[in-house]
């Protein structure tokens, strides 16, 4: 046989081998594998495409002579080999036709299952994704999407290989992993679940928050697993405590008995809450569920208008609840989640009598105590109804309402009490303008301003202070809570100076404050100015450097109250804060007033106070610095005054340094070409006078 001869049979050789493995793993039961094998078939087709061609615009030779243009021979090997590839060409668009088409129906089926799961029809949502599944046995999303099914179900195994199907198709879905982790947590498969939560991480750094949040969950599961072990080794040894909680729920758990049998009961057991032991056989043997399916007891917690009797009962299972779950995770998190609890908790809190409301407080801050008690607390109480019972506090005694206030800073330290903040703001709107109708006379000082405060810090956020400005009622209120104080500042000295703090975070986006709102404010911003109190007098001064650009009025109003001079004091004073707000006022006032400006000069004559503001670290102050300097400038003879300093190479300095705010570049440009035209239009003038010929600006 000829080389070329044996060189063609072994290609062809080779090409029935490739194509042989290609044909069995497109035919494979692993949808990733047929997946590969469909795109390299693909790319061997488009590869003899692009030969074909060539070979048209080639002329054939063989080894001897140059062969007459008709198309050469070809042997039975070389026939067959192409029968074959055009046979796997058809089959291979042939199947990308039947996938087009599959995907289609699969992503109808997905749908309809995700409906059906949003339903809480589990059973019907895993058969959609089973029959997409069929139509197409690489989507991922439909073996996470059951996977979830079958989590709800209970059904943990399944999970755990539709979780093993999906990162098959895809090695970093990390919603695989998710599932699978929770899975296992379900399965008591503690390390298997920390994996997965671990390669959740590794996959994405950037869900570290959430990721620390399941790995906590598997923590507290492990532990409460382990605490279960312990008691019942405890019960099982015949320990009198842990045999005594058994036989009192036992007890607790008959029917129809008087209330008070119940609340004695109760009182009993709560005194067996001693150990962590005791914490745990109560849930164990269901002790939640005795006590809150208990129909007397229930109905002597739910009765609006208790008697002493249900009063009685409803102090004792509080009493209970909070002896039960002190350092006990497990507990805590039966007693939040369960849905009748939940509700009960704020309807509690909000009771007319003094003794349901000072134990339902006391539950809720020992659950604050913890992050994972304030997580459940926000996750799945209703914070609406909750926050309407904290501010009620304030009514009440001052130690009542500053353990509310405690409560309420705890919870609004959390991120997600902010996001719920946020998005039930509408709802909480007129609790809050209630806080600050209050009569400061006659609330807790302390606890008022307290609530005050978290009002402000909660208002800092962007989407808070639109929604917060939305409300005409709040925006009054505020205004009227300032006129209270100003009755007695020696009085209600702390509540106006919590309120100022609110109302500058209010302010914080002069766009939003109303013309009508902000001339109120500043007017009496502008009459705290003259308070002997440090305090009183920065925080009002950083109000009127918020709200005075929104008019030209209110600058004319705080030019004839002379703020000027008092600006210049602050100046003068030192002090950063200080110094921002009052630089920021004198920017604002010579930016649009030439009166303001003279007054400046006349009060500062060499500058020297904004010039020394140059060489600041802060770059807010030399930026509205070089903007106030710059418009002073627009006075005669200024510019020209200021040659005998240094402050053109400061100037040049900032206009041309690397600050982060840009407006110290622009503002330092501004001034210093300023100086240049003033300093030219004044030589100029002194020329016209003496016929001399004027100097260059020094640049």
């Amino acid at each position: 046989m000829a080389d070329y001869q044996e060189k063609d049979l072994q290609k062809f050789l080779k090409n029935v081998d490739e194509i042989t493995s290609l044909i069995q793993e497109m035919n494979s039961d692993d949808p990733v594998v047929q997946e590969k094998a469909v795109l390299e078939t693909e790319k061997r087709l488009q590869f003899m495409e692009q030969d074909r061609e060539e070979d048209e615009c080639r002329t054939t030779v063989n080894r001897t002579v140059i062969s007459p243009p008709q198309a050469p021979a070809k042997n039975a090997d070389e026939i067959s080999s192409e029968a074959f590839l055009a046979s796997v060409e058809k089959d291979a668009k042939e199947r990308a036709k039947r996938r087009r088409e599959n995907k289609v129906l699969a992503d109808a089926l997905k749908e309809k299952g995700n409906e059906a799961f949003g339903k809480g029809d589990y059973e019907t949502a895993i058969s959609c994704y089973s029959e997409g599944l069929e139509k197409l046995k690489d989507m991922k999303v439909l073996y996470t999407n059951r996977a979830q099914a079958y989590i709800k179900l209970g059904d943990y195994r399944k999970a755990l290989t539709d979780c093993d199907w999906a990162l098959k198709c895809d090695e970093k879905c990390t919603k695989a992993y998710f599932h699978m982790g929770k899975a296992h947590l379900a399965l008591k498969n503690y390390s298997e679940s920390r994996e997965c939560y671990q390669k959740i991480l590794e996959i994405n750094p950037q869900l570290q928050t959430q990721v620390k949040g399941y790995l906590n969950q598997v923590d507290l599961r492990e532990k409460a697993d382990l605490q279960e072990k312990e008691a019942q080794d405890l019960l099982d040894s015949g320990k009198d405590t842990a045999v005594t909680t058994k036989n009192l729920l036992e007890t607790l758990s008959k029917p129809d008995q008087i209330p008070l049998f119940y609340a004695g009961g109760i009182e009993i057991l709560t005194e067996m809450m001693k150990d962590c032991a005791e914490r745990t056989l109560f849930r164990t043997h269901n002790g939640f569920s005795i006590i809150s399916d208990n129909e007397v007891i229930r109905r002597c917690l739910s009765t609006a208008g208790k008697d002493a009797v249900e009063e009685t009962v409803c102090v004792s299972v509080l009493r209970l609840w909070q002896a039960v779950c002190s350092e006990n995770e497990e507990n805590q998190r039966l007693l939040v989640m369960h849905p009748t609890r939940g509700q009960l908790l704020p309807a509690l809190l909000a009771s007319r009598v003094p003794t349901i409301q000072e134990q339902s407080l006391a539950l809720l801050l020992q659950l604050a105590q913890t992050e994972n008690g304030r997580g459940l607390i926000i996750s799945h109480l209703d914070l609406t109804r909750l926050l309407e019972a904290l501010v009620s506090f304030l009514d009440f005694s001052e130690k009542k309402a500053n353990s509310a206030m405690a409560l309420l800073t705890d919870l609004a330290l959390e991120e997600r009490f902010h996001v719920w903040f946020q998005a039930s703001l509408p709802g909480a709107l007129p609790a809050l303008a209630a806080v600050l109708k209050r009569d400061p006379r006659v609330t807790s000082t302390s606890a008022l301003c307290q609530c005050i405060a978290i009002l402000g810090n909660l208002s800092a956020e962007p989407a808070a202070r639109r929604q917060l400005f939305a409300s005409e009622e709040f925006g009054d209120a505020c205004l009227g809570l300032m006129a209270k104080c100003e009755e007695d500042m020696d009085l209600f000295r702390e509540v106006m100076y919590t309120l100022l703090g609110l109302m500058m975070n209010l302010c914080l986006q002069p766009s939003l404050v109303s013309e009508v709102w902000a001339m109120e404010v500043s007017r009496k911003c502008l009459s705290l100015l003259n308070s002997p109190d440090g305090g009183i007098l920065t925080r009002a001064a950083g109000v009127l450097s918020r709200t005075l650009s929104s008019s030209l009025t209110i600058v004319e109003e705080a030019l004839r109250a002379g703020v000027v001079k008092k600006m210049i004091k602050f100046l003068k004073a030192g002090g950063q804060t200080a110094s921002r707000y009052a630089i920021k006022i004198l920017a604002i006032c010579t930016n649009s007033y030439h009166e303001a400006r003279e007054e400046v000069i006349r009060l500062d004559k060499k500058l020297s106070v904004l010039m020394q503001l140059l060489g600041s670290e802060d770059e807010i102050l030399v930026g509205n610095a070089a903007l106030c300097l710059g418009n002073c400038m627009e006075v005669p003879l200024v510019a020209s005054s200021l040659l005998t300093t240094d402050i053109v190479q400061v100037l040049l300095r900032l206009a041309g340094g690397d600050a982060q705010k840009t407006a110290v570049q622009l503002n330092a440009g501004i001034a210093l070409g300023k100086l240049s035209v003033r300093t030219k239009d004044s030589d100029t003038k002194k020329f016209a006078e003496t016929n001399q010929a004027p100097p260059l600006p020094c640049l």
